[in-house]
């Protein structure tokens, strides 16, 4: 099943660069080329409204669900030499740092980036946070005891009845990472051993192990927290869980997005408007209001409706930085955990 499952994932992911061709401006007219990880949903608005606030145009290429972040993150590593990219808006930092790391991305310390935590910003200003998402889990609705720690993958009480997305996708695999470079490869490795031998199925993306969950095929899930939401908010029977939240737990990973100025880019001018835009407070607030109901990290601004500020939730104490590299590092483990 795995193998299988990947084959189509890496067909998916292939076809992205053949999908879309990108073309010059005519006329020297004013545009931004933007990669997308963020789901099409809810990014294509914000920039159709970066256009219409602007005059820039926007052409955007957007990820494959399944393919999610590592689609746009491989095309700018094969476009390094020759960039076609201007801005990649990211879903998570961890691929942003990556891209650092083998730099691609030029530093740009924005105006509105001032009133960002500094551990969800890179120093240098080569990535910048911005409307986040926790790492959640999304339990059915009814149960008589609710799961609320990731180690429930690996309690026998849970055997069979979790279910998580492909580990080599996604913020999937950024949280795992995290979980490495916390616990250790040895701990990490084992944590992992034990949820595959206590029968933890496996689902193409986050979404689909949502409606795992709210099908009743599985008892719950670890997602992230718009994928709760937004099944919430159409009368789907599960529920949000915040796990390891005890004096001393690990914590959600955060999940922030990030707003990338790729080295090189055609237009740097246009990408610098549109990175301005990514980091304002109205975008923030845009991204809380829409059903992807994510956490603005401007000190004040409305977190959504079905979410606890981001100071009322304990999350997990990471180095972006360390995780990017621990993300490329565990690729053979994943890989072989999957039994590639």
């Amino acid at each position: 099943m795995f193998r299988n499952l990947i084959f189509l994932f890496g067909l998916a992911a292939a076809a992205l660069p053949a999908a879309l061709a990108l073309s010059c401006s005519p006329g020297g007219s004013k545009i931004v080329v933007v990669y997308v990880s963020e789901d099409q949903v809810f990014s294509e608005p914000i920039l159709k409204d970066f256009e219409k606030e602007t005059g820039i145009r926007v052409k955007a290429v957007y990820d494959t669900e399944e393919a999610k972040s590592t689609g746009a993150m491989n095309r700018l590593i094969a476009e390094k030499d020759n960039p076609q990219a201007d801005v990649y808006w990211a879903n998570e930092p961890i691929r942003a740092e990556v891209l650092k790391q083998k730099g691609i991305a030029a530093p740009y310390i924005s105006p509105n980036a001032g009133e960002i935590p500094a551990g969800l910003k890179d120093p240098e200003g080569c990535w910048t946070g911005f409307s986040a998402r926790l790492r959640v889990l999304v339990v059915r609705k009814g149960l008589a005891k609710k799961p609320s720690s990731i180690l429930a993958f690996t309690d026998p009480a849970w055997k069979g009845k979790g279910v998580i997305a492909n580990p080599l996708f996604g913020t999937t695999t950024s949280e795992i990472a995290a979980l490495f470079t916390l616990w250790g490869d040895e701990k990490a490795k084992a944590f992992m051993a034990r949820m595959k031998a206590n029968g933890t199925g496996l689902s193409s993306n986050n979404g689909e192990s949502a409606d795992f969950v709210a099908a009743g095929r599985y008892a719950f899930s670890l997602v992230d927290s718009d994928d709760v939401v937004n099944r919430v908010r159409k009368g789907k029977p599960v529920e949000l869980v915040y796990p390891d939240q005890e004096e001393g737990g690990l914590g959600c990973f955060l999940v922030p997005n990030a707003a990338v100025l790729v080295r090189g880019a055609p237009h740097p001018k246009e990408a610098r408007r549109l990175i301005d835009y990514l980091l304002s407070r109205a975008t923030e607030e845009k991204l809380a209001r829409a059903d992807c109901a994510q956490l603005p990290l401007h000190p004040g601004a409305a977190p959504p409706a079905e979410l606890k500020p981001l100071e009322k939730i304990r999350v997990m104490k990471v180095d972006y930085a360390e995780v990017a590299r621990k993300l490329v590092e565990i690729q053979p483990f994943l890989k072989s955990w999957l039994e590639l």
